[in-house]
């Protein structure tokens, strides 16, 4: 079991330093590294998914519905829950409640999920990523939208509803590659089609950079930004990095779940937060440290807290 965690975090530990390493060198700066995920959510990553759920039989798609709807559970759920605590229990702002959410209830699975999984379950890592970015692109980012931009005047000086907030989003998001590909990719399979070996090299040869690129990426962006410790913090990493993943596992548990589904629903909700939350923080002008401060310590920290869910659900 030792061997099997090592082998599945080391590779994140070591392209982390080397993105670190690369910005205290100078030799990528953060706009660099915004380039670089740029390429890989325009390009990589939906390249990956496409030929990933393209060649997945129906069968085990079918057999995944309760994976989605227990990452669905957490993800949204999550937020939904998060957002009310902060908002009426720590009396923040709508907009510090939104990205503590967003925070808190969405992983980093493009990024990081992509060799975790993909080590740990290789039938099914494909499925779970794609779930995962299409609740964050579709459904939590519009929601914290709502409530970023909801009382920010648009040019004109004319304010937007909550309605036409969300459906700007929304559009924008199903725009994205990384959503409408494996959407695409899942519409052709219920056509019948499936993806020729011959052709599956060609989507895979750039896609496989993904995990790797994404990494590096977000190890120059760790370096940086300038990090704290404050209780808002410290409360955000372990919402995201222990409970919010425990409380989902405890419930899995109990109704009885299988050991894979628990174990890959687990793993996906304690990957570190998204970098989305960092990127929403710096254009809206609100808790940017804070939010700067969670992606480090959520990033360094789930070396152990992944590896402990792991270890339980193994």
């Amino acid at each position: 079991m030792l061997e099997t965690i090592i082998t599945a975090l080391l590779p994140i530990v070591v392209t982390l330093m080397l993105g670190y390493f690369a910005g205290w060198e100078r030799s990528f700066s953060q706009d660099q590294a915004s380039v670089l995920n740029r390429m890989v959510m325009l390009y990589a990553l939906p390249l990956m998914l496409f030929a990933g759920i393209l060649s997945t039989s129906l069968t085990a798609i079918s057999q995944n519905i309760p994976l989605f709807i227990w990452t669905a559970i957490g993800m949204i759920g999550g937020l939904i829950i998060v957002f009310a605590l902060s908002l009426l229990v720590f009396r923040s702002t709508a907009q510090l409640a939104a990205l503590r959410a967003i925070a808190i209830a969405g992983p980093a699975v493009p990024f990081i999920g992509t060799p975790v999984l993909g080590m740990l379950y290789p039938n099914d890592a494909d499925i779970a990523i794609a779930t995962g970015s299409l609740l964050m692109n579709l459904v939590q980012v519009p929601l914290a939208l709502i409530f970023l931009v909801g009382n920010q005047e648009e040019s004109g000086a004319v304010k937007k509803s909550a309605l036409a907030i969300a459906g700007d989003s929304l559009l924008k998001a199903i725009k994205q590659p990384v959503v409408w590909a494996p959407v695409l990719a899942f519409i052709l399979l219920l056509c019948g089609l499936e993806m020729p070996r011959s052709l599956k090299g060609s989507f895979t040869l750039l896609g496989q950079a993904t995990g790797g690129v994404a990494l590096f990426a977000v190890g120059i962006v760790l370096f940086s930004q300038k990090v704290s410790v404050s209780l808002p913090v410290i409360i955000n990493v372990i919402g995201k990095n222990l409970l919010l993943p425990g409380i989902i596992l405890a419930i899995m548990l109990a109704v009885g779940v299988p050991s894979v589904e628990r174990g890959l629903v687990a793993v996906t909700l304690a990957i570190p937060t998204a970098s989305i939350a960092v990127i929403f923080a710096v254009e809206y002008k609100c808790g940017t440290q804070e939010m700067a401060s969670t992606l480090f310590w959520s990033t360094i920290l789930s070396i152990l807290t992944m590896g402990m869910f792991i270890w339980m659900t193994a």
